[in-house]
């Protein structure tokens, strides 16, 4: 490990716990284990700087080529999550994605002397290295166990609590079957394009949300819900939609070159502020909500200007399209604004332009409003879901209202 730093492990921890509770509200016992575990010995690559830096995830493992298959996440995100969780002591814990072993021991920590941790991942690599640094650390007791994640581990259930610490496209029937009535779980999942830290409560057979944060992870294994597809020639600009949407690239194909429809909500947006509650609110009403992104070609071409072109909302149906995009405001003293609007293309390009801009003022109205997230297994009848758009999932139906 290079070591190369002015100031020791304890201290970088200290200032690094710091920066997380003085950011966002942090329960007293997240903050007490995030104090009190090394997270350096769990990321023996990482400096000491990269290890304690709060907005950093360590990656551990790449495939050949590059991309990210293990990492020890961002500590402000492993803050957040553990937040969501509300450990007590002596809870029964499982976790799926077993990573460093940092959140495990952090898991440990939290459960005490009483408690039982378990977790698991589908890499023998992966909890392999996480065996021997809970060892070494002093965290024995944590049970890890090499297998699919979506299976969980019914030898030890019930839990009190679940925890995801990779990107899940749906929620295995497992999980919820091992999760005691009245648990805690917590999942990075996906949907429509974006990905959400959600805290569900176990409630009658149902998983029903108190809690939804931003975030992303690395993808679980197994779980190949989303698709793509560029629609243009160039593959300049890509969209991503879920197996459950009647969304065909081909029919889009030349839809960026029909005639564009800008409409703009006169909501506007101050340089870093977060506009993504948007994204969300839209998987609430609109079943084609998806996601584009597109070059830098693409955009100094004119052919496409999202908000953010690597990751920002869009409508599709049938032919037509309209996507989240942004113009240069005014100055409001020393602020500079940004005037949020979409951009539709095609014959009912124009609506779903729209219909967009309805939901940025609706997230205007007010900003930090959070919805309720209801998972339904997916066997439940239609009459037992209420009227209002369904997220359709091999294991689980979702339902998103504010």
């Amino acid at each position: 490990m290079d070591t190369t730093t002015d100031c020791t492990p304890e201290v970088l921890r200290t200032r690094m716990v710091d920066q997380i509770v003085g950011a966002r509200a942090t329960s007293a016992p997240v903050e007490a284990a995030l104090r009190a575990v090394p997270r350096h010995a769990f990321v023996p690559e990482a400096t000491l700087d990269q290890a304690y830096d709060v907005d950093l995830a360590v990656i551990t493992k790449r495939s050949s080529d590059g991309t990210p298959l293990s990492c020890a996440s961002v500590p402000s995100l492993v803050a957040t999550m553990l937040d969501q969780l509300q450990v007590a002591s002596g809870d029964r814990i499982l976790e799926i994605g077993a990573g460093t072993g940092y959140n495990a021991a952090l898991l440990a920590h939290l459960t005490g002397p009483t408690g039982q941790v378990t977790t698991v991942d589908i890499d023998p690599d992966v909890t392999a290295g996480a065996r021997r640094t809970l060892d070494a650390t002093g965290h024995r007791d944590v049970h890890v166990i090499t297998r699919d994640g979506a299976l969980g581990d019914p030898e030890r259930a019930p839990y009190d609590r679940i925890i995801v610490t990779v990107g899940a496209w749906d929620i295995p029937t497992a999980w919820t079957d091992q999760l005691a009535p009245g648990g805690r779980l917590v999942v990075p999942l996906r949907w429509r394009g974006q990905t959400r830290s959600v805290a569900f409560t176990h409630d009658d057979g149902r998983l029903v949300s108190d809690s939804v944060e931003l975030c992303g992870f690395v993808p679980m294994i197994g779980q190949d819900g989303e698709r793509s597809g560029p629609i243009d020639a160039d593959g300049q600009v890509m969209l991503y939609w879920d197996a459950d949407q009647p969304i065909d690239p081909a029919v889009l194909q030349g839809v960026l070159d029909q005639p564009q429809h800008s409409v703009w909500s006169g909501v506007t947006v101050v340089a870093n502020e977060p506009f993504d509650g948007i994204w969300l609110r839209l998987t609430s009403v609109e079943p084609g909500t998806c996601r584009i992104t597109a070059t830098p070609a693409a955009i100094e071409s004119g052919r496409c200007d999202p908000a953010i072109p690597s990751r920002s909302p869009a409508l599709v149906e049938d032919a037509s399209l309209a996507y989240l995009t942004l113009r240069r405001h005014t100055d409001d003293g020393d602020e500079r604004r940004w005037e949020l609007g979409a951009a539709g293309h095609g014959p009912t390009g124009p609506e779903l332009a729209d219909r967009l801009c309805d939901q940025i003022r609706a997230w205007a109205h007010d900003r930090t409003a959070q919805p309720l997230i209801t998972a339904y297994s997916a066997g439940d009848s239609d009459d037992q879901l209420p009227s209002t758009n369904t997220i359709t999932k091999p294991c689980v139906r979702l339902t998103v209202v504010y």
